[in-house]
């Protein structure tokens, strides 16, 4: 029952950032895509990614919460987070410009608090799959 407990734990933390996240973003589309073109990975596709990126968030929340497919949407928590994450290692260590496009709470962040808040993350997600192969998750209907 605690590794139950845990999975949904993680799970309604995966919800709370992603909707959170995702919130912050479509609720300034404009400025968030002005931000994005400032990144120098991702400058020619900002206004496919300042859609894809929220959506994508919203979408991986609401399969959190169904049972049937929390297991696919922690592997898909887990490879959006691993993407965020060597994004801000690849700004931090090849990037001659460092933009800003975070929101929020997020946004008083450096990049270097960010890059340990998103490692914290994908390992929640890792913790997340293992608990979910190692309780009756399977069988039993998510929380709604």
């Amino acid at each position: 029952m605690k590794k139950k407990l845990a999975l949904e734990f993680i799970c309604a933390l995966f919800i709370l950032l992603f909707t959170y996240a995702a919130g912050m973003k479509l609720t300034d589309v404009q400025k968030f895509t002005v931000q994005i073109s400032q990144s120098p990975i991702l400058e020619n596709y900002a206004g496919f990614v300042a859609w894809a990126i929220p959506i994508l968030e919203l979408v991986i929340a609401v399969m959190l919460v169904m049972a049937r497919f929390r297991l696919m949407a922690l592997y898909a928590a887990f490879t959006l987070m691993t993407m965020f994450t060597l994004y801000i290692i690849a700004i931090l260590q090849f990037s001659y410009k460092i933009p800003c496009s975070c929101g929020g709470i997020l946004e008083s962040m450096g990049w270097t608090e960010h890059l340990i808040f998103n490692i914290g993350f994908v390992l929640l997600a890792i913790a997340g799959i293992a608990l979910y192969y190692n309780t009756e998750e399977r069988n039993t209907p998510a929380i709604a």
